[in-house]
């Protein structure tokens, strides 16, 4: 485990994985790991399909299910930071400052032997893999190229060919732009607080059991006094990657643009203040 600690919030990492993160916040407010989380859902830029050009699409499916689920498809996003936003880009659609493009082109030849036999396979899967990109750090995420996403199946016969148009967004603007699947955070799992309300038929501890992370927390005494001036300060946030960026970089990420928005929120109430203080000579 390791501790990060400059004075303010602590950071204690208990687990660390390739696509996943668990670590425990603590000396800090409720509302500060809350807006982490939303963060980390909504705010932390990735790459993503955002337009689908098709030439040719011979295949079951329309042109707009195709296109939808090439938009859904998690891209490699470790180096966004040197990729523009396109509202802040000077071209007039999109270049390779502010984007980068994905073709694909599959046709199933007709073999008119393999037709005749029943026991042979004539589908071919259309998946992530198929999808050429025009920056090798820009690419579909697959687990080791074992487990790529199906966009299609085809029939002998059929084409499909498109480019694709990845650019820069935050899932604010798009769910397709979430670097995670999930987060989630839980604080006082001994309900000292009395945060939650449980619905319960008969008895509430043997229908509602402690979660693991009660072993880090000391049991509530049933005879000890409420404490209405108490206050949460230790949250366990577990989060999910979808592959496009490592769990570590997702938070660090999360944590510098909270930090970026504290900092403009303080500069514009400083501002407010010497205006008032011009203004009205206090």
């Amino acid at each position: 485990m390791d501790i990060y600690n400059n004075g303010g919030p602590e950071v204690q990492i208990r687990t660390l994985k390739k696509d996943s993160m668990k670590f425990v916040l603590s000396n800090t407010d409720l509302s500060v790991a809350n807006a982490l989380r939303r963060i980390m859902i909504a705010e932390v830029p990735t790459m993503a399909i955002d337009t689908v050009e098709i030439e040719t699409n011979s295949t079951v499916l329309t042109d707009e299910f195709i296109a939808h689920r090439l938009g859904m498809i998690p891209l490699t996003s470790y180096d966004v930071d040197r990729i523009q936003y396109t509202r802040d880009c000077t071209c007039t659609n999109f270049c390779q400052n502010c984007s980068v493009v994905l073709s694909l082109h599959v046709k199933v030849n007709v073999d008119y032997e393999d037709m005749a036999d029943p026991t042979i396979d004539k589908t071919r899967q259309v998946t992530s893999l198929d999808l050429i990109s025009s920056d090798e750090t820009v690419r579909p995420v697959s687990d080791d190229n074992s487990h790529p996403i199906l966009i299609v199946k085809m029939r002998p016969g059929q084409e499909l060919k498109l480019k694709c148009v990845a650019k820069k967004g935050v899932a604010k603007e798009h769910a397709k732009w979430s670097p995670v699947y999930g987060v989630s955070f839980e604080y006082d799992p001994y309900n000292r607080l009395r945060h939650s309300h449980y619905w319960i038929e008969e008895d509430e501890k043997t229908e509602w059991g402690v979660s693991a992370n009660a072993a880090e927390e000391t049991p509530v005494d049933p005879n000890e006094p409420f404490d209405f001036n108490a206050r949460p300060d230790k949250f366990y946030i577990e989060l999910e990657t979808s592959g496009c960026m490592k769990p570590e970089e997702v938070a660090l990420r999360a944590m510098t643009i909270m930090q970026d928005k504290l900092g403009g929120l303080q500069i514009k109430l400083d501002d407010e203040l010497k205006e008032d203080t011009q203004r009205w000579g206090y």
